[in-house]
């Protein structure tokens, strides 16, 4: 690894050259942003299949209902946190978007663990197992979106 010395600092600085508003769309075409609002998407159609998945593996409807809590658990602060990024607050200045991001995901975070602290009060016949699967498997789709977003955002020829 190649260290930069002190008085090579400044030759950096001056070769650095910012993106042109061409270069800028074209990096934006190879590397487009990821919607809140797709992931949250595809986190309820993995909370529904993982619902029907359980059905399937145990017949118990106290089951399913744990599996959709659990993927509710991560699905309804998602859709909160998405709902605050996208607001007209959060996009003023660069300081109020970050302040709002960290405000938002502490909000997101409380609320899961609120519902899973409710969920022995809310769901009869509470099944631990299935209501953890819906839980991770909804929550594991962040990763998921990261790993396929060129398959979400094909790069289309200019």
């Amino acid at each position: 690894m190649t260290r930069i010395q002190p008085e090579d600092q400044e030759n950096v600085q001056d070769t650095f050259e910012p993106l042109t508003a061409e270069q800028v769309a074209e990096l934006r075409k190879r590397q487009p942003l990821l919607s809140v609002w797709r992931v949250v998407g595809v986190q309820f159609l993995l909370g529904l299949l993982m619902a029907g998945f359980v059905w399937f593996v145990s017949g118990r409807v106290s089951a399913v209902y744990s599996a959709v809590y659990g993927a509710l658990a991560v699905i309804l602060p998602a859709a909160l946190f998405a709902r605050s990024l996208t607001s007209r607050v959060a996009s003023v200045n660069a300081g109020a978007a970050v302040f709002g991001f960290f405000l938002w995901e502490m909000v997101k975070i409380g609320l899961t663990v609120a519902m899973l602290f409710a969920a022995p009060r809310l769901v009869s016949d509470l099944s631990w197992p299935a209501m953890l699967a819906g839980l991770v498997v909804t929550m594991k789709v962040y990763w998921v979106a990261l790993g396929f977003r060129k398959v979400f955002y094909p790069v289309r020829p200019t």
